[in-house]
C-alpha cells in the first residue's frame, strides 16, 4: 500500500512515477479564466477524449459516401457496429460477451429488464432497492410495479442508513431479504451509490437474493468503468448502465445491459418488449410475424444503435484498453485513497469539525467517488470552490461529491484541492 505525504513535493514525485499519467494528454482538460480546471466531477460526466472528434469523423465520412449502404458495407457497417463492443466491456464488467449489449440509455433498459423479470402473478411481488437509489431508477421501478397493479406501500422495500451514516449496508440489505423470504421477487441495487459513493456487496447480495429464489438486479451507472467486478461468476441475473460517466461516452451516451447466460441459454425465451434489432436478422428482414430473439443480451435490443454514440464510445474504449482495466482500477483506489488521507489531515487540523464524511472509508467501500458533507453553509462553499476552478458536483443537502479519475486526474491535483478546501474552511 502507498504511504503518503501531505506535501506537494511528494504529489509531484507520484504523478511523475504514475504509470497512467500520459493518459492525461488524451483528454481535453476543460478551462476556466484561460486556465485548466481541477476536474472531479469524472462521476457526473466524464471528460472528452481528444481521439473522438477522429472516430465520429470517420462515421459522418462513411455516411457521406455510402448513404443507406453504409449499413452493411464499408470498413464498418453499422448494422454490426454494435457487436464489437460486447467483448470491449466483458473485461469491465466481468461477464461474458454474449451477456452484454450496448444500446438505448440506463432508465429505458432497466424498463426493458423489469418487463423480463418482474412477474408478480407469481405471488413473488416485493423489490428491494438501496436508500438515496438514483430517482430515475426508483420511477422505473414503481411504473413498473404500478402498471402490474402492485401497491407500493406494502411491496417497495428500502434499506434505510443506520443512524450516523449515509448509506444502506449489505448486511442490513441482506437481512431485509431474508425477512422478505418467497415474497420477494427482485432486489434492484446501486453498484456504487451516486449520492455517498458507497460500493454494495453484489456477490453476497445476489447469493441471499437467490437463497430466497428472487432475482438479482443493479444499477451500474456509478460503477461501470469504476470498481472491479464479476457479474457472470457473482451469478447476477441482470444489469444496466450508462456511458457517459466513468466510460467517457458523451453526455446522453448510450447505455447497455446485461443478462446471465442462464436466462437464455436454453429453454423458452423470457417475455420482453421486442423490436426489430432483437429478432434474429433472417427472420427480422424477412418480415416473418413471429418474433425469434437473438441470442443472448442482444436479443433486448428494439431499435437501431445510434452510430455516432458508438463512435464516441470506442475512442474511450480505446484508451481502457490501452490503460488496462486493472491498472485504472489500482490507480483510481491509489488517487481516492490519497484524497482521503487529505481531507483527514484537515479534520486533524482544525478544532472545529468543518465538514463530515458521507463514503464509508473502508477501500472495499468506495470507488472513485467520496462525498463529504460541509455544513450549513456548503452552497457558498462549493461557490468558492468552483470560483477556484474546482469543479465537483453537489446536492442541496450541502453533500458534494469528489472523483478524481485515473485517466485523467493526478495526485497534484488532489493536493491543491486539499489545500483550497482547507483555507475556504478556515477563512469561512
Amino acid at each position: 500500500m502507498m504511504k503518503f505525504e501531505n506535501t506537494l513535493e511528494f504529489a509531484k514525485k507520484t504523478d511523475k512515477e504514475n504509470p497512467l499519467i500520459s493518459y492525461r494528454n488524451d483528454f481535453y482538460i476543460p478551462v476556466l479564466n484561460d486556465k485548466e480546471t481541477i476536474y472531479f466531477a469524472g462521476n457526473g460526466i466524464g471528460l472528452q477524449p481528444k481521439g473522438v472528434q477522429d472516430y465520429v469523423l470517420d462515421e459522418l465520412e462513411n455516411w457521406a459516401s455510402y448513404g443507406f449502404v453504409g449499413m452493411d458495407s464499408g470498413h464498418n457497417p453499422w448494422v454490426d457496429f454494435y457487436k464489437k463492443f460486447s467483448q470491449r466491456l466483458a473485461p469491465i464488467l466481468g461477464a461474458l460477451p454474449d451477456e452484454i449489449v450496448v444500446m438505448d440509455q440506463l432508465t429505458a433498459n432497466l424498463h426493458f429488464l423489469l418487463a423480463s423479470f418482474y412477474r408478480p402473478e407469481t405471488g413473488r411481488k416485493k423489490i428491494i432497492i438501496d436508500w438515496k437509489a438514483f430517482p430515475s431508477a426508483v420511477y422505473a421501478i414503481q411504473s413498473q410495479m404500478q402498471m402490474a397493479g402492485v401497491t407500493l406501500e406494502e411491496n417497495l422495500i428500502e434499506v434505510d442508513p443506520r443512524e450516523d451514516e449515509h448509506y444502506s449496508r449489505s448486511e442490513d440489505i441482506i437481512e431485509a431479504i431474508e425477512k422478505a423470504g418467497n415474497e420477494l421477487a427482485m432486489v434492484v441495487l446501486s453498484g456504487v451509490n451516486y449520492y455517498s459513493g458507497h460500493v454494495l456487496d453484489i456477490k453476497s447480495i445476489t447469493d441471499a437474493a437467490h437463497k430466497v429464489g428472487a432475482y438479482s438486479g443493479w444499477d451500474l451507472a456509478h460503477a461501470v468503468g469504476n470498481i472491479p467486478m464479476q457479474l457472470h461468476d457473482w451469478n447476477v441475473d441482470f444489469a444496466v448502465w450508462c456511458s457517459y460517466k466513468y466510460l467517457n461516452g458523451g453526455p446522453g451516451a448510450i447505455g447497455g445491459l446485461y443478462v446471465h447466460e442462464k436466462h437464455y441459454s436454453g429453454g423458452k425465451p423470457l417475455p420482453r418488449l421486442a423490436g426489430l434489432f432483437g429478432s434474429d436478422v433472417k427472420a427480422g428482414y424477412q418480415f416473418k410475424e413471429d418474433f425469434i430473439p437473438l441470442k443472448g443480451a442482444a436479443g433486448w435490443q428494439l431499435s437501431m444503435p445510434p452510430v455516432l454514440s458508438l463512435a464516441v464510445l470506442s475512442a474511450s474504449l480505446e484508451l481502457f484498453e490501452s490503460a488496462g482495466f486493472e491498472n485504472l482500477v489500482a490507480g483510481g483506489r491509489d488517487l481516492s485513497g490519497y484524497l482521503v488521507f487529505i481531507l483527514k489531515g484537515i479534520l486533524n487540523s482544525t478544532q472545529a469539525k468543518p465538514f463530515e464524511f458521507v463514503t464509508s472509508l473502508k477501500d472495499e467501500n468506495h470507488g472513485c467517488q467520496i462525498s463529504i458533507n460541509l455544513g450549513p453553509d456548503g452552497k457558498h462553499k462549493l461557490d468558492m470552490l468552483r470560483n477556484n476552478r474546482i469543479l465537483i458536483t453537489g446536492f442541496a443537502d450541502h453533500t458534494v461529491r469528489i472523483a478524481p479519475v485515473p485517466l485523467y486526474n493526478t495526485f497534484e491535483e488532489v493536493f491543491l484541492f486539499g489545500k483550497i478546501l482547507e483555507h475556504i474552511l478556515i477563512a469561512h
